[in-house]
């Protein structure tokens, strides 16, 4: 199983020299992405390919349920990497309807660690009961929970020491939240694009 990734991995790389003798040069020399994609760990929502961008052009950070948690030292170091050090100009918070995650978050079922992890996602859930109970679709429930939840993220971000250091220095910096569908391949903006703290 491992030797037909590598196989894979040969084929791309192959396959990238033919389409481009130089891309791999480029590559090496820096990464310099405009933009900082926080997303979820699910293995059907690709990033760069979502977007159509190529290796180097978007730094990555992946989790379960794409939480962007202020006790989260991972999180945190990708993102003061990103708007310190690589100086992206837009950052994306990108969930996805029919997030496992968010399901998992509200569905009552224990599972051990991941439940301290999806807390904030139940708490998001207590906090805006009414409008979730008001939709009579289940589906419907969990898709508006992961809006709300990208829009929670974005709130997070937006309010975070790197981001605000970095509006206050000036620097050209905007927060979005997007949700991807898995049923159609497209974005869906949630139009709540923070660029400056007084928006938050």
């Amino acid at each position: 199983m491992l030797d037909d990734l590598k196989e894979r991995n040969r084929a791309w790389a192959a396959r990238m020299i033919s389409e481009d003798p130089d891309f791999f040069r480029r590559l090496e020399r820096q990464q310099a992405p405009h933009y900082l994609w926080i997303g979820c760990s699910d293995s059907r929502v690709p990033a760069n390919t979502i977007v159509g961008l190529d290796p180097g052009e978007l730094f990555v950070h992946r989790n379960v349920a794409n939480l962007a948690s202020p006790q989260d030292a991972n999180y945190l170091s990708v993102l003061q990497f990103a708007v310190d050090v690589l100086k992206v100009q837009h950052i994306m918070i990108v969930g996805h309807y029919g997030c496992g995650g968010v399901s998992a978050a509200v569905d009552g079922r224990r599972r051990g660690l991941v439940d301290h992890w999806l807390h904030p996602i139940r708490e998001l859930s207590r906090t805006h009961s009414q409008e979730l109970e008001a939709l009579q679709d289940e589906r419907r429930r969990l898709d508006r929970l992961c809006e709300l939840n990208v829009m929670q993220q974005v709130k997070n971000v937006a309010s975070d020491i790197f981001v605000l250091d970095a509006w206050a220095r000036g620097q050209n910096l905007s927060v979005h939240g997007w949700v991807y569908s898995l049923g159609n391949g497209l974005i869906n903006d949630l139009s709540v694009t923070v660029s400056a703290p007084q928006q938050c």
